[in-house]
């Protein structure tokens, strides 16, 4: 079959035709778990699909409902102000420490091999094993932190209890399991640096920082925005650590919008508000990716000497 439908076409039309046709399962599978449920999932968005009333379930006469309402509830409003801090400064610190380690690590050496390796341990754990560890040490009764700051005469409230921290104390966690994503693709770009512009610049005296702020920088920023990328969309999936560290708590302060969207969708059966909640999370996200990634790149092609 797949003779028959390369004959008789040029050399170019066949080697075309054949990666289509060897993309062809791929693709199938990709539709069959991606673009169905998705389409199934603005579907229902536009549907006042709930549990607790499944006569009404499949209406389509007012498809914009759930959407309105969501322009007017305050508490998912709320959820976006939230997701917005936990996820801008879970990534910034991301970044930040990832790069600082990253530099301190750069080297070739079996002790530094080793530390990498030690540093990679928080990535690879799952999600609740991680929110598990934090909770045992944000609970005073049974945390070691706890009872090393209370044995220097510094003791401190709950942090996830405390309406105040408990958003910092998940982005602490958030940027402990995550940062070593950011070190091991900035240290595999340290690793392609170029030595002779390192070399000519410490003939001609820079120093540490210029070195950093001249070379090293502009070499490693492409890795730094693809690593912001990715850590921004996969910020919006912090539901692991939420639910099992404050389930929302205290109060609200900690109910980012996926959060909120599973409330309404498992808790109240609310599944077509649900789905227009996830809707909006996939355009926001969407929308945020690419204007990062934009402004990112754009920056760089703005100095093709690097």
């Amino acid at each position: 079959m797949v003779a028959v439908f390369l004959r008789g076409a040029g050399w170019q039309a066949q080697r075309q035709r054949a990666f289509m046709v060897g993309l062809a399962p791929a693709l199938l599978v990709l539709v069959a778990i991606t673009l169905v449920p998705a389409g199934a999932l603005v579907v229902g968005s536009l549907t006042p699909l709930s549990l607790t009333d499944p006569a009404n379930t499949f209406r389509f006469d007012d498809p914009l409902v759930n959407y309105r309402h969501l322009l007017a509830d305050e508490r998912f409003l709320q959820s976006i102000g939230t997701q917005l801090k936990l996820s801008l400064s879970s990534v910034a610190l991301q970044l930040s420490f990832g790069l600082c380690i990253a530099l301190l690590l750069n080297g070739r050496s079996r002790v530094l091999s080793a530390s990498r390796t030690a540093f990679l341990i928080p990535m690879v754990l799952p999600p609740v094993v991680v929110a598990l560890i934090w909770k045992i040490l944000y609970t005073p009764d049974i945390s070691p932190m706890h009872r090393a700051l209370e044995a220097i005469g510094w003791p401190v409230r709950s942090l996830i209890a405390n309406p105040d921290t408990a958003l910092w104390a998940i982005t602490v966690a958030e940027t402990w399991q995550w940062f070593p994503f950011t070190m091991l693709m900035v240290l595999a770009a340290l690793q392609t640096l170029p030595p002779d512009p390192v070399e000519a610049a410490n003939l001609d005296g820079a120093s540490r920082w210029q070195l950093f702020r001249y070379i090293v920088f502009p070499h490693i920023r492409p890795v730094l925005v693809v690593c912001g990328l990715f850590r921004l969309i996969d910020s919006f999936k912090a539901f692991p650590l939420i639910y099992v560290l404050t389930d929302g708590g205290p109060g609200t302060v900690t109910e980012v919008t996926n959060y909120y969207g599973f409330i309404q969708a498992f808790n109240f059966s609310y599944w077509g508000y649900g789905s227009a909640i996830a809707v909006a999370i996939l355009t926001g996200v969407f929308l945020l990716s690419w204007a990062v990634g934009k402004l990112g790149w754009n920056s760089h092609e703005q100095h093709p000497e690097h």
